[in-house]
């Protein structure tokens, strides 16, 4: 993608926000250093802002006109311990911005600072959102409990997330679903307890639970239609006292993944059966505990198209479906949305690392891509003159 020599001023200054957040991660809506230092920046470009949704930064050009454009970044690191050595690495151990969003908040503090030169050409109002918790629990359904949307009156939105699956220069997308909702749940076998050489006097709820991480798996492979996508996995289980005492109690911890709520209902409803059926066989008891968190993230069509005009089809790339999940999805439950991967992958370079992996890093040129493309669709659709 071209990059206008504008733009390319700017590559100190994304850099600059990139590593200095870089250095502060902190977890879903502890982003107390984070959220000042956005506040920092915005107050120094001469945005005027709010906070939302405790550590969340809303910033807001404001130019009386009839239509307001939304542009979000998310703020939450991850509990990773990073291992890249690099001069502007985590100053706090335990924590890393391990998913990119360091980038995600300087790509919209450099496109704000653009914004902010180009103000007078502006035909739309445009919000900021600066967002807390995407990794979890959730920040932007809280945001928009709190009004967000009828407040700033927003029309439409859009968030980039940088992607090491896809080549640095391009930018992934693809209309309707593009990333699967994620529901988690906890299941416990309650059986009984005996001397692990007199099995016959217990109920055995380590191999219950075998059965039953055996037996679901069927729901996905002979259950659902096969042009039908959906995950159920088990990521935990902890059961057992001792290796010599028949456990009277195995818990479980799992995802489930799919594109549309019936799709995830039948999911949990044979789970259920599953287990009713082994209660029957064994003589087993058992608690579910089921929690449906982010929906399916559902690209506007029409934006999809309006963005792929903008910035040229030879840099765009349609991707598959994902079974990765994200809390943008609650806005577009709301208002059209629209959800891109921007690539950042290069061999060559050594930037190869996946998301949440603790080496993940990426050439901080590509920020420049990503507020671009944000300029380029700006422009595309008359919100912002030349």
């Amino acid at each position: 993608m071209k990059i206008d020599q504008e733009i390319k001023a700017l590559e100190d200054y994304a850099i600059k926000h990139r590593r200095g957040l870089h250095k502060i991660p902190e977890l879903g809506f502890n982003e107390y250093k984070t959220s000042q230092y956005i506040k920092s920046v915005l107050k120094t470009l001469g945005i005027p802002y709010k906070e939302s949704a405790k550590t969340g930064v809303l910033g807001f050009i404001n130019k009386n006109k009839k239509k307001t454009i939304a542009f979000r970044s998310d703020m939450d690191a991850l509990n990773i311990k990073e291992l890249n050595d690099i001069s502007y690495k985590s100053t706090i151990k335990e924590n890393m911005h391990a998913c990119g969003h360091d980038g995600h908040m300087s790509i919209l503090l450099t496109f704000a600072n653009y914004l902010k030169k180009h103000e007078e050409n502006l035909n739309v109002n445009v919000l900021l959102i600066f967002q807390p918790a995407e990794e979890g629990p959730g920040g932007a359904e809280v945001l928009i409990k709190e009004g967000l949307i009828e407040t700033y009156g927003i029309d439409e939105i859009y968030g980039t997330h940088l992607y090491p699956s896809i080549d640095e220069g391009k930018i992934g997308l693809r209309k309707g679903p593009m990333m699967a909702s994620v529901g988690e749940f906890k299941i416990t076998l309650y059986g009984k307890s005996s001397h692990g050489a007199m099995p016959h006097l217990g109920i055995d709820t380590i191999a219950v639970a075998s059965q039953f991480i055996m037996q679901i798996q069927r729901i996905i492979s002979r259950e659902i239609h096969p042009t039908t996508s959906g995950v159920v996995s088990i990521g935990k289980i902890d059961g057992g006292t001792r290796r010599n005492i028949i456990a009277e109690k195995v818990e479980m911890f799992g995802t489930i993944r799919a594109f549309d709520a019936e799709t995830n209902a039948f999911i949990q409803k044979r789970i259920k059966d599953i287990l009713e059926g082994l209660k029957l066989t064994y003589a087993i008891t058992f608690e579910t505990d089921f929690n449906d968190m982010y929906p399916v993230v559902n690209n506007d069509s029409e934006m999809v198209e309006d963005f792929i005009k903008a910035n040229g089809e030879e840099f765009i790339e349609e991707i598959p479906l994902q079974m990765i999940s994200e809390d943008f999805s609650y806005y577009q439950k709301k208002i059209p949305g629209l959800f891109v991967f921007l690539g950042v992958r290069n061999q060559g370079k050594g930037f190869i690392n996946g998301l949440h992996n603790s080496k993940f890093n990426f050439d901080e040129k590509n920020l420049l891509v990503g507020v671009q493309s944000y300029i380029n669709v700006m422009k595309y659709k008359n919100y912002l003159e030349d």
